[in-house]
C-alpha cells in the first residue's frame, strides 16, 4: 500500500455531526443554529434567492418588456378525426362540440375553437366554428360539407 492510497482512504468515511451533544462536542446548545431568529425555530427554510434583507435582485431590476398572455385569443383545439363521430348530414356547433365532450371553453379558459384538418372524414357535415385550418376546409368541403366561420 502506498502512501497515496492511505490518504484516499482516510477521507472516504466522514463522521456525521452529533448536533445537541453537549459543549464538548462543539455542537452543543444552540446546535449551529445561533440565536433567536427564523433560523433557530423548527420549519424554517431559507429561499435561494434571499439576500440577507438587501433588496433582493428581481426587485432591483427594473420592469421590461411587454407579455400578450392575458390579451392572447385562446383556442380549443378539435382535429377533424374527431368529427368522424357526429352522425352524416348533421350541425356541428359550439354546442354540439361540447356536448360531446370534444371541447370544454369553461375548464380550458378558452374562448374559441378551431378545426385543424388532422385525420380523415368520410361524412357530409354542417360545420361551424370561429377558425379552420386550410386542410381542414378542405376536408369537410370535399365531402360535400359547409364550414362556417363564426364571428
Amino acid at each position: 500500500m502506498l502512501t497515496h492510497e492511505i490518504t484516499a482512504i482516510a477521507g472516504k468515511n466522514k463522521k456525521r455531526k452529533r448536533i445537541g451533544r453537549g459543549q464538548g462536542s462543539g455542537h452543543g446548545k444552540t446546535c449551529g443554529r445561533g440565536h433567536k431568529g427564523a433560523g433557530s425555530r423548527a420549519g424554517f427554510k431559507k429561499r435561494d434567492i434571499y439576500e440577507g434583507g438587501q433588496m433582493p435582485l428581481f426587485r432591483r431590476l427594473p420592469k421590461r418588456g411587454f407579455s400578450n398572455y392575458q390579451f392572447a385569443t385562446k383556442y380549443e383545439i378539435v382535429n377533424i378525426s374527431q368529427l368522424e363521430s357526429f352522425d352524416d348530414g348533421a350541425k356541428v356547433g359550439v354546442e354540439e362540440l361540447q356536448n360531446a365532450g370534444l371541447v370544454d371553453l369553461a375548464r380550458s379558459g378558452a374562448s374559441k375553437i378551431k378545426i385543424l384538418g388532422d385525420g380523415e372524414l368520410s361524412k357530409k357535415l354542417e360545420v361551424s366554428a370561429h377558425k379552420f385550418s386550410k386542410s381542414a376546409q378542405e376536408k369537410i368541403t370535399g365531402c360535400g360539407g359547409t364550414a362556417t366561420v363564426l364571428s
